[in-house]
């Protein structure tokens, strides 16, 4: 499976410069590659990013998440999120786990993996947890 180069390009605009909350990818399958499908503006919220998944369609995600630690530090972590609801097709289930590991390899600087088959497998309060 290729990965664009979008793809990279917009990771790296969220990772270095913070252009981006979080971005959406999907593949392609006509084209044979990862595609970036969705931005999110810095100002959205992680609800904002949650109602973007499809409800039946497996997708992967960069979430960066700022948040406070107890010794009251401002920080930030890169998510990655491999979204596979149950309800989605098992070829497309299949395509995106095996894909999943080539597609990360391209996306430096990922520091947790959540994998969700359900929206309160990566809620907020996981996150939360996952970050610290």
């Amino acid at each position: 499976m290729a990965v664009d180069d979008d793809c990279k390009r917009k990771f790296l605009e969220l990772k270095a410069k913070r252009t981006y909350r979080f971005v959406v990818f999907r593949i392609d399958e006509k084209q044979k590659q990862v595609v970036v499908e969705r931005l999110g503006e810095p100002n959205l919220t992680y609800d904002d990013f949650a109602a973007t998944l499809p409800a039946d369609e497996c997708r992967y995600c960069i979430y960066d998440f700022d948040f406070v630690t107890e010794e009251g530090c401002q920080k930030s972590k890169i998510f990655f999120i491999a979204w596979s609801p149950d309800t989605a097709k098992i070829r497309s289930k299949m395509l995106y786990a095996s894909s999943k590991d080539r597609f990360k390899r391209e996306l430096d600087g990922i520091q947790v993996e959540l994998q969700a088959t359900d929206p309160t497998e990566m809620g907020l309060d996981v996150i939360r947890g996952r970050a610290n």
